[in-house]
């Protein structure tokens, strides 16, 4: 086995790099994060490390000091993340960030190729505003989210019930993984309509638009009359069915992780209700769960955790 580089002199410890990752999932990733706590402390700090990864290849493209940058520039920040990817695979470490993905991916191994395509999935918004139909933004969004599900599956292990036996062969919870990613980015982006028309983007397929008769001019617009609403009722039920896919394979997840899993696919979920709530006005409304609301769901959570 290859021995690591040695880390560059002035890096945080260990502890204090991925209380770092703690606090920036509080911030900005509070439902996900209420999740996390309920898994024990190595899995917890696994997924707190994956998300900050996530979130800097995310702002590479969508952060206030990214906007506005010429293409060209955008590419080439792409380009660097993926060779310092490339190379913490490899053992190279840079930062606190790449201190705590060393552990995480030696504590969890898992492949590198997920990573590379969520970088890939940033690329396509370079040169994408628009998808023409559900299975160029399925693409985006395996890329962007279904991906997450693949980098956390070796985190949140399998449970050994079914892999104690010698002819037991382990469950392949992969394509769970990927729907619980598609359903959450096609939350996102019933959530974000607003947000993602004022940088220009709008990822609703234009078929979808033209099938209810909504123009992408009412969008920008933000109109809301009949066509709007039945096209959102549309869009939640195929979410809604993308969540249901995942469910499955919860039952496979090991004990520790299943009651968290449970809690944080319900909870976002649960903004799909909210959109609802709001008569699908998420032009001048953010859609959440509420506290309280996140806070009764989780002993409903724990019990549906217990059924494999």
């Amino acid at each position: 086995m290859a021995v690591a580089p040695a880390a560059p002199a002035g890096l945080p410890s260990l502890q204090e790099a991925y209380e770092a990752c703690r606090r920036e999932t509080a911030e900005w990733a509070k439902t996900f994060y209420l999740g996390t706590l309920l898994m024990p402390p190595a899995k917890r700090r696994a997924i707190w490390a994956i998300y900050v990864w996530c979130r800097r290849t995310d702002e590479l493209m969508d952060s206030p000091e990214a906007q506005g940058r010429p293409v060209p520039e955008l590419a080439a920040r792409l380009d660097a993340w993926e060779q310092r990817t490339r190379a913490l695979f490899a053992g190279e470490v840079c930062d606190g960030l790449d201190l705590v993905m060393r552990d995480t991916i030696e504590r969890y191994p898992q492949p590198l190729q997920p990573y590379l395509d969520m970088i890939e999935g940033m690329r396509m918004d370079l040169t994408t505003s628009r998808y023409a139909d559900f299975d160029q933004l399925y693409l985006y969004c395996y890329r962007v989210a279904g991906t997450v599900g693949l980098m956390t599956q070796e985190v949140m292990g399998v449970d050994s019930a079914y892999t104690s036996a010698p002819w037991s062969d382990p469950p392949d919870t992969s394509e769970a993984a990927v729907a619980l990613g598609i359903a959450n980015q096609l939350t996102n982006i019933l959530r974000d309509v607003g947000e993602d028309r004022a940088r220009g983007r709008i990822y609703l397929p234009q078929e979808d638009l033209r099938r209810f008769g909504y123009s992408e001019a009412e969008l920008m617009d933000g109109v809301l009359n009949d066509s709007w609403r039945e096209l959102m009722r549309f869009q939640l039920a195929r979410a809604r069915d993308w969540f249901a896919r995942s469910e499955a394979g919860v039952r496979w997840l090991a004990p520790d992780a299943r009651w968290p899993v449970w809690a944080s696919l319900r909870l976002y979920r649960g903004i799909l209700d909210v959109i609802e709530a709001l008569d699908y006005d998420v032009f001048n409304h953010r859609a959440y769960v509420p506290t309280a609301g996140k806070m009764l769901d989780l002993p409903r959570s724990f019990v549906i955790a217990q059924a494999r």
